[in-house]
């Protein structure tokens, strides 16, 4: 039987984050690709896919490791005698409830998941996209029957077509009739005499496709994008899996998104905020207005309404949040240090007094929290 670990080069205990790094690994230094028209490189290639078709799914990884190969045509044990053995040896077949007749070479193709980079701008309105996937695609040359062309399968003659052969095994319970996979044809019934070359015989070959996608409004780091039946076509043509894609929001470098809604930083002068003032202010719509009001404070924050992110599936938007810094100037000439020197004496400042103040109880209340130990 193929030894999977040795060919992605973990060990039999290796987690499945080991065994998916390692086939990623493998997957780029043997892409065609990277490795080009090498056909050594391509053979490899196709072990290495074959390999973690197995060890990196649950289910055939332990399969596996009990002494099947989920990935051989018929799936069956090998040379060794394992628990299936010893149920068929007392019960028969694969047990109460299992299929009878040969088994479908087709099989459904396995999922992917495919990570998609997007812009704050994307998220907020939508966008579309073409994405690249490399997966398994329809045998172009036998069209999924396996067959090199003009050939076709082959009822197997040890088992006449029913995919599995009666024999009778000695216990000490006496002679028991059993029901085994036919190992001529491994239990599909049908044998094929020519395989596909293009193929070696999976229906299925390798390829690099491009998927058209709409990304909706509101999506954030981590939501993930159904593309039904765009995933791998499965062994003998059989129905393809589904592609995740899951969405990676870039840092944009003026807005910080919190949920639906947008924050950002407006320096204006000590003047402005002093004697109010409207901006324009450059945001995801393009030019906006920002009053400031006569007084504003630093810290203070105008919400222009339903400039945020698009809520996602339900319509509408989040607002975006403007947070305003009074820039205090650190270079006066004289003329600009006298005027500030006859306006701190209309009011009075020119010897202003310190003053603790509450003014933003907030700040206290976390102070306290984190001396309490919260």
């Amino acid at each position: 039987m193929t030894d999977y670990y040795e060919i992605l080069g973990v060990a039999r205990d290796a987690t499945p984050e080991q065994v998916k790094k390692a086939y990623r690994k493998l997957a780029r230094e043997l892409h065609p690709d990277v490795a080009g028209s090498d056909p050594a490189a391509e053979e490899r290639f196709k072990d290495v896919s074959r390999a973690y078709d197995v060890l990196g799914n649950p289910e055939k990884r332990r399969a596996y490791d009990m002494g099947a190969d989920p990935a051989s045509p018929g799936g069956g044990m090998g040379g060794g005698f394992g628990f299936q053995d010893i149920f068929e040896t007392f019960f028969g077949a694969a047990g109460p409830g299992a299929p009878r007749g040969p088994m479908p070479r087709a099989r459904r193709g396995q999922d992917a998941l495919v990570r998609l980079d997007v812009d704050l701008a994307e998220t907020t309105f939508g966008a579309h996209r073409e994405v690249q996937v490399d997966t398994a695609v329809l045998c172009p040359t036998c069209g999924g029957t396996c067959c090199r062309p003009g050939t076709s399968p082959r009822t197997c003659e040890v088992c006449g077509g029913r995919g599995s052969v009666q024999r009778v095994a000695r216990s000490f319970l006496g002679q028991v009739m059993t029901t085994q996979p036919c190992a001529a044809c491994h239990g599909f019934g049908t044998v094929i005499p020519e395989p596909c070359t293009e193929c070696a015989g999976e229906g299925r070959v390798r390829s690099r496709r491009t998927l058209s996608v709409d990304v909706p409004a509101g999506v954030d780091t981590g939501t993930r994008i159904k593309l039904t039946g765009q995933g791998e076509v499965g062994p003998a043509g059989g129905p393809a899996g589904d592609v995740y894609l899951e969405i990676r929001e870039r840092r944009h470098e003026t807005f910080v998104r919190k949920g639906d809604d947008l924050h950002a930083t407006l320096e204006v002068p000590m003047t402005a905020a002093a004697l109010g003032t409207v901006l324009s202010m450059e945001t995801l719509d393009g030019p906006r207005e920002v009053d400031l009001r006569p007084g504003t404070q630093p810290g203070q924050v105008v919400t222009l309404k339903g400039l945020g992110v698009g809520h996602l599936h339900v319509g509408g938007r989040g607002d975006l949040h403007v947070h305003v810094d009074v820039h205090v100037p650190t270079a006066l000439d004289d003329e600009q240090a006298e005027l500030l020197r006859r306006l701190a004496a209309l009011r009075g400042e020119e010897r202003p007094d310190a003053r603790l103040s509450a003014a933003n109880p907030g700040v206290f209340a976390k102070l306290r929290d984190k001396l309490a130990g919260r």
